[in-house]
């Protein structure tokens, strides 16, 4: 499983709805785009680098274990070390294993020119239906570039056949596929799902890294309440090429998906509930044949979770927090989180406070692109020794934050605007640029970049980056944030 930028909409509040108005009355949505206004730096003796204020990075430790194996000779040295076996299973894994085998199977993307492997990943069949459950991510390449694409099953026996897409979840990381063979009833998902306690031991099958079916054995710890949907934490390994595997009780009932792991931990790996497979399933029994366009249903499945992502995030103002003599806004919840830091021992010229909040998931949409997230970034940098000329350049500098490869194909150029604003404490320099989504209509990726003006030796850097969101709702975030950024914090 596997879980984007700027332009200003200026407005401000105190100040003249003029200025928002002014932005807002642009509503309309970029279709091409021109390239961003590099900001003018005055000339002037260098100054000391400070580092640019970046988003914070999407859930980087989360990595979906569909990815294609590494690039190592077979029987290498170092493929023994990276990929190291699965612990012997238990005798009861054993059981579980000999019972379901009949019933896993490997899903691999094949390119339709050559037909050579792109990636693997595993499924099971359901129940004794031809109907095969997997994860989104597995087949996201079938499903985003069908022309370029298609899939292939391989059971345990080692017999094999084409997989036909019948319907994708993007939001939980799920899809069905349809086979030419049938299941056992083995894997059996009614409707009324096993209770599961607290370290109650679980299995998870797939076939990892390529190299055979295999069962792990693990724990179950409860539901992960910082993913934007609900995830179960799976005690034990499961590595790539395991996910759309199912994890299953010491009976056979399904628990979960194998959906992902953390990089920086040990065997803490992540399902997917499997009440979100129920109703995926039951939308597939509705329907004769599989949909001809899968990029038009990913799109309305995006342009839902935006509209619940930015519901949440501002169904109450968002929270202020004192930099200085400034106030800036963040949200820290369940989803949200912040951190903090400082240089203020590092460089004797400035210090550097920062403030950075992102959300702990985004959604998958291909091996390049996530989305469905935001975070916003301060920077309080001011300075003591240096003179109101060299500390302009450094935040002249400052301001020069990257909005991503301009020419990529997903996205169009950026859109962007800048004004010099009020709001109703604190001038700003603001610069708000827009990306627009070229497979999916009515999506945008916002950012927000502002800088105080109010102090020749300090100044409050801000950004904010909303990605995978409808206009209006671009429109209406980067306002709120643009809005709670004042004055009138500690000196």
């Amino acid at each position: 499983m596997r879980f984007i930028q700027i332009a200003v909409l200026v407005c401000c509040v105190g100040c003249s709805g003029g200025a928002l108005a002014q932005a807002a009355a642009g509503k309309t949505p970029p279709a091409k785009g021109r390239a961003a206004p590099a900001p003018a730096a005055p000339a002037a003796p260098a100054a000391p680098a400070v580092p640019a204020v970046v988003p914070p990075q999407v859930p980087p430790e989360v990595v979906p274990p569909g990815s294609p194996p590494a690039e190592v000779p077979p029987g290498s040295a170092t493929e023994v070390e990276q990929n190291t076996a699965l612990p012997p299973p238990s005798s009861a894994a054993q059981q579980v294993y000999s019972a379901a085998k009949g019933d896993l199977l490997q899903i691999r993307m094949l390119l339709r020119n050559g037909r050579t492997q792109s990636s693997v990943g595993s499924g099971f069949l359901v129940g004794t239906s031809n109907l095969v459950l997997t994860n989104y991510h597995v087949v996201s390449q079938m499903a985003i570039e069908p022309d370029v694409y298609v899939g292939e099953f391989v059971d345990t026996d080692g017999k094999s056949g084409p997989v036909e897409l019948m319907a994708v979840d993007v939001l939980h990381d799920l899809a069905v596929v349809r086979v030419n063979r049938s299941g056992t009833g083995f894997f059996n998902i009614p409707e009324k799902l096993p209770k599961l306690t607290q370290g109650q031991y679980l299995y998870s099958l797939g076939n990892p890294l390529d190299l055979g079916f295999a069962i792990s054995e693990g724990s179950y710890n409860g539901v992960v309440s910082r993913s934007f949907y609900d995830q179960l934490m799976f005690t034990g390994p499961i590595n790539s090429g395991m996910s759309g595997g199912p994890s299953v009780t010491i009976d056979g009932a399904v628990a979960g998906v194998n959906v992902s792991k953390r990089r920086d931990g040990e065997s803490v790996s992540f399902l997917v509930p499997i009440r979100y497979a129920q109703d995926l399933l039951a939308e597939v029994a509705g329907q004769k044949d599989p949909p001809s366009d899968f990029n038009a249903i990913i799109g309305e499945q995006l342009l839902a979770h935006q509209r619940a992502m930015i519901n949440r995030l501002l169904e109450t103002p968002l929270d202020l927090k004192s930099m200085g003599p400034y106030v800036v806004p963040v949200r820290e919840s369940d989803q949200v989180r912040c951190w903090g830091r400082s240089n203020v021992k590092g460089v004797a010229t400035f210090t550097a406070d920062i403030t950075a909040c992102a959300m702990q998931s985004a959604i998958f949409v291909s091996e390049s692109q996530q989305t469905g997230y935001l975070s916003m970034t301060h920077q309080y940098v001011r300075s003591a020794s240096l003179d109101p000329l060299r500390f302009s350049v450094l935040a002249s500098k400052q301001f020069n934050a990257s909005l991503g490869n301009s020419r990529d194909a997903r996205l169009t150029a950026p859109m962007c605007t800048e004004k010099f604003v009020k709001t109703k404490t604190l001038p700003l320099r603001a610069v708000t640029c827009v990306r627009a989504y070229r497979k999916f209509a009515g999506l945008y990726n916002f950012t927000l970049l502002t800088a105080s003006t109010d102090d020749a030796r300090a100044s409050l850097q801000s950004r904010l980056d909303v990605a995978g969101v409808s206009f209006e709702n671009g429109v209406r975030t980067t306002r709120a944030f643009l809005e709670a950024l004042g004055r009138g914090g500690r000196k």
